[in-house]
């Protein structure tokens, strides 16, 4: 049966996993070690409380980069946050092979740009036809505005991914990720880590050249994708004409 934690414990517990772990945690490991530690606690209840933790105690944590959380305790102590071991789960030997639809990693995904990567202050998983032409739709749409807070504002930009499980379908999904920059400031393509080196190697060098943002990942882990950003997305002007056409048939859900 699952608890309901108060903010403040969540908090709490969070900020030990970080006074336990001195290189610090990105995003997904603290939510992780946070909820492993919370007897029977809710896990989007864990997630939401960390969201922004270094805002929420500025006395006890920082960031030290994008994504990445430090007690303030290491801040004078070391200066570039290093990766930490990912444990991983094998199956046992009698459980059956569990079937993965790639759709299912649109919202993982989503999460990630907002609160990992930080490239959006919000995301949706979108997919199937909504857009309606034979451009295609994204897998995963965001939004990224200046905050109340920000000295310097920005323009609001949309970043835009496409989302393939099929190492097969690399270079058309390509294709697809090039098109979604007629309407998008920024765009991500994200691919599964078990593709061939040399697959992996052309898609690299192709998105070098075109500005598009790399991204790897376990396809066959929805617990943990790992996902590892190889190549920043550029930052473009897109078409405004497009990007209002396209906008307006999601304006209600992504803004």
């Amino acid at each position: 049966m699952s608890r309901q934690y108060s903010l403040q414990e969540v908090i709490d517990k969070a900020v030990l996993m970080l006074k336990e772990n001195q290189q610090g945690l990105n995003f997904s490991e603290l939510v992780n070690k946070t909820h492993q530690s919370l007897e029977d606690a809710v896990f989007n209840t864990v997630r939401t409380h960390c969201v922004n933790l270094d805002q929420k105690v500025p006395d006890k944590v920082y960031k030290p980069d994008r994504g990445f959380y430090r007690h303030i305790e290491f801040r004078e102590i070391l200066t570039h946050p290093e990766p930490q071991p990912v444990i991983e789960v094998q199956e046992t030997q009698n459980e059956a092979p569990q079937k993965i639809y790639e759709s299912e990693f649109y919202p993982l995904f989503a999460d990630w740009l907002v609160n990992d990567l930080e490239d959006c202050s919000k995301a949706i998983p979108l997919g199937g036809n909504i857009f309606r032409d034979r451009w295609g739709t994204p897998d995963v749409i965001g939004i990224r505005k200046s905050r109340s807070s920000d000295i310097v504002k920005h323009e609001t930009e949309i970043i835009t991914a496409e989302i393939k499980i099929e190492a097969s379908e690399l270079i058309t999904a390509f294709g697809q990720t090039c098109a979604y920059g007629l309407f998008s400031h920024r765009t991500y393509l994200v691919v599964p880590k078990s593709a061939s080196k040399e697959e992996l190697g052309r898609i690299d060098s192709l998105c070098m050249l075109y500005g598009i943002g790399l991204v790897y990942f376990d396809e066959k882990n929805l617990v943990d994708p790992q996902f590892d950003i190889r190549v920043r997305a550029q930052t473009r002007n897109p078409d405004l004409f497009f990007l209002n056409q396209k906008i307006k048939l999601i304006e209600d859900d992504l803004f």
